[in-house]
């Protein structure tokens, strides 16, 4: 048989619709597909969206339907895509995911730029909206208890380098800042290898938010990670249904915001998102619920945090809304001047808040947090490749992260009804159902008297081979990624 040779061909002009590959099609993405229609996502997105659009209505590139671009989002998740870029290659290579987003196998998805365009035309209020629409599909199939509450943060690092840090207010690089310090300190014309060994040796060094800031990211503050270094970054913070693990809230901050007063914001959004999923079912009632009717009044009755959020005025403050807190306390030596906190209420409420900690309940709530937050930031930041955010300025990476938590709750509702709640868990579904055949259909080849004569060497070898691909499943992780 003669060698085959690559040769440039001429492109078709016509192309008929019954040639056009069709792909395989993918259970997952369909399963979420028709959940997303079920419950009118892409009506209920356009309706939201109208306003902004409305607006800002002038001539250019047309744009794309707002149910498109938040399942792109969605996308990123699933996927474990960090950058709108790889989002957009990813979409433009799958023709699943061409078919989830409703494309055509030749047309052309939405590029990164219609991405950055969308989500800086689109406020902060339409991404919490869409949170809180996840939030009522979640309510409908009992996922959303909201009694008990854990609540945990993290760390996520910005876009943007130590070594780029400028002064606050002359822009002044480090460099340049170093070198008038040698040049003070009797160095006149400092090479970078003396820069070096002043700024080690030099003492009172310090990298302090109020003088330095990110040229390319101002709203990024510098924070010290777990391992010791320094880097740029944000804080996001997690309220977590104890009951189902489903996400009450999620919201990123500066990363030098206080714990403890964090933690009172986040439990008021987590509220408020909890009343408005509740409430979307009598929407079309004239009648309001009261704070005596059951629709109304508070619905987290119990906080747990860990020690890095007790704070006396802050367990006061949640006592006197009629929340109970299991919040650890920190060890304090001398004896604690209540009237310097708010008097003898405050007083009472930690020594309250003292009391349920050494209790049972309080070390099973612990472990339950522990296990649940960190689920959560594990599939938001591990294998949803959020760790490292690729967007600058608090109100992008917010807008992003507010996705991410509403797709992280789309999977907790999806492993509910179908058992599956991501697409690599869909896969390795499908691994561990072929397992069993796979050392079946082993174990027949290699018994002696069923295997072939030694003529058909070659066959076998193939056949074992093409076995050996079907690998077993892997073990699964605790954090259920």
């Amino acid at each position: 048989m003669a060698m085959g040779r690559r040769r440039p061909k001429q492109k078709s002009l016509f192309v008929e619709t019954e040639r056009m590959p069709g792909g395989p099609r993918h259970r997952f993405y369909d399963a979420l597909n028709g959940l997303l229609g079920d419950a009118g996502f892409d009506e209920h997105v356009e309706a939201l969206c109208a306003l902004a659009y409305e607006a800002r209505r002038k001539g250019g590139r047309p744009s794309i339907p707002p149910g498109v671009y938040f399942r792109m989002l969605l996308i990123g998740y699933f996927e474990g895509i960090e950058s709108e870029r790889g989002i957009c290659w990813r979409c433009e290579d799958s023709l699943s995911l061409k078919r989830f987003l409703g494309y055509e196998a030749h047309e052309p998805t939405p590029d990164h730029s219609t991405l950055s365009r969308t989500r800086a035309r689109l406020p902060e209020r339409t991404y919490e909206e869409v949170f809180r629409f996840v939030m009522r599909v979640l309510n409908e199939q009992g996922l959303t208890q909201g009694k008990v509450a854990g609540v945990d943060a993290t760390y996520l690092r910005a876009d943007a380098s130590m070594k780029s840090i400028v002064r606050k207010g002359s822009g002044e690089g480090y460099k340049g800042y170093l070198r008038k310090l040698a040049q003070e300190a009797g160095i006149e014309q400092p090479s970078d290898e003396e820069l070096r060994r002043f700024d080690k040796k030099r003492k009172g060094k310090k990298t302090s938010n109020e003088d330095w800031e990110s040229p390319t990211d101002p709203d990024a503050e510098v924070v010290r990670l777990k391992d010791g270094r320094t880097r740029f970054g944000y804080k996001a913070e997690h309220v977590v249904d104890m009951e189902s693990g489903a996400l009450l809230s999620v919201d990123v901050m500066a990363a030098t915001a206080s714990d403890p007063e964090s933690m009172e914001r986040s439990l008021e959004l987590a509220e408020e998102n909890l009343k408005r999923a509740r409430r979307s079912d009598t929407d079309n009632s004239d009648d309001d619920p009261d704070d005596d009717e059951p629709g109304g009044g508070r619905q987290i009755e119990e906080v747990v945090a860990d020690k890095g959020y007790h704070k006396a005025r802050t367990i006061r403050s949640l006592t006197d809304k009629r929340v109970r807190t299991y919040i650890p306390e920190r060890i304090q030596h001398g004896k604690r001047r209540w009237e310097r906190h708010g008097g003898r209420r405050t007083a009472q409420a930690v020594y309250a808040n003292r009391a349920r900690v050494k209790r049972a309940k309080s070390k099973a709530l612990q472990r339950r947090r522990g296990e649940l937050i960190e689920r959560s930031f594990a599939h938001m930041c591990e294998t949803g490749q959020h760790r490292r955010v690729r967007l600058r300025g608090e109100a992008n990476v917010r807008k992003r992260y507010l996705i991410h938590g509403a797709a992280f709750n789309l999977g907790l509702l999806m492993r509910s009804l179908f058992g599956v709640g991501t697409p690599r868990e869909a896969a390795s579904r499908l691994a561990a159902l072929l397992g069993p055949i796979r050392t079946l259909i082993v174990w027949v080849f290699s018994h002696p008297a069923n295997r072939p004569p030694a003529s058909h060497g070659p066959s076998r070898l193939r056949s074992s081979s093409f076995l050996m691909s079907l690998s077993p499943p892997e073990a699964g992780s605790s954090t259920g990624c």
